[in-house]
């Protein structure tokens, strides 16, 4: 049973757990297709099954690059970008280098970001930042949310769900106050319930980033972990 249409396109149908299995990816793709979910948001190695399964539907494949951490290289970061979008996926949520801006070197996290938005672009890919927000004051959360406005990110994101918290409506106020109408605000983690998915896109998400996406546009009770 499908419902709630409008509210399943603003969501991510994620299955980012290491354990996943092969059929498990397969159930995950074929109940976005039923439920019209936005995208899947599965872990690199998935790209190219997920991109096959859901080719001649209009849902996207999105995956996740320097996850969880943020903490690889650049070039490491650039190079898997590449990897994925020749693999298929049109969107990649990247996490930024949080040690980086809470060192105060904002240039080196600027770039960072720069360069994982200009090998996605390049290849046609949509690129979203993932801030781990949990992990910062609102002051840093602002100045990573213009870093990324900077160099020319299509989205920041709350969370990656690993990192010890998730996504609140003050934080995505507060994104969607820094980065105005233009840049999309991705909520992510700990969205588990309708009034919790409508809470956050009345506070300024544009996606939702969930493993309950089934619960949420048919109201029922969700038992999913948090990514």
């Amino acid at each position: 049973m499908s419902a709630a249409p409008d509210l399943a396109r603003y969501i991510d149908h994620t299955l980012l757990a290491p354990a996943a299995t092969a059929d498990e990816i397969d159930r995950l793709c074929d109940e976005a297709v039923e439920h019209r979910f936005m995208a899947v948001c599965v872990n690199p190695t998935w790209v190219r099954r997920c991109a096959a399964r859901l080719d001649g539907s209009d849902v996207r494949v999105c995956t996740v690059i320097g996850f969880p951490l943020g903490a690889t290289t650049t070039a490491t970061k650039v190079g898997e970008a590449v990897e994925v979008a020749e693999l298929g996926a049109t969107e990649l949520d990247m996490v930024l280098n949080v040690g980086a801006l809470r060192s105060g070197d904002r240039a080196a996290a600027g770039d960072d970001i720069a360069a994982v938005v200009a090998a996605g672009h390049g290849a046609g890919a949509l690129v979203k930042v993932i801030l781990e927000t949990v992990l910062l004051t609102d002051d840093e959360k602002v100045s990573a949310a213009r870093l990324a406005v900077a160099a020319g990110a299509d989205f920041v994101k709350t969370s990656t769900g690993f990192g010890g918290g998730g996504a609140t409506t003050h934080d995505v106020a507060l994104l969607r106050e820094t980065v105005g109408r233009d840049v999309g605000v991705k909520a992510s983690g700990g969205v588990r319930s309708r009034e919790a998915a409508q809470d956050m896109i009345v506070a300024g998400a544009s996606r939702l980033g969930t493993s309950s996406g089934i619960a949420i546009v048919t109201d029922a009770d969700a038992h999913d972990a948090d990514y």
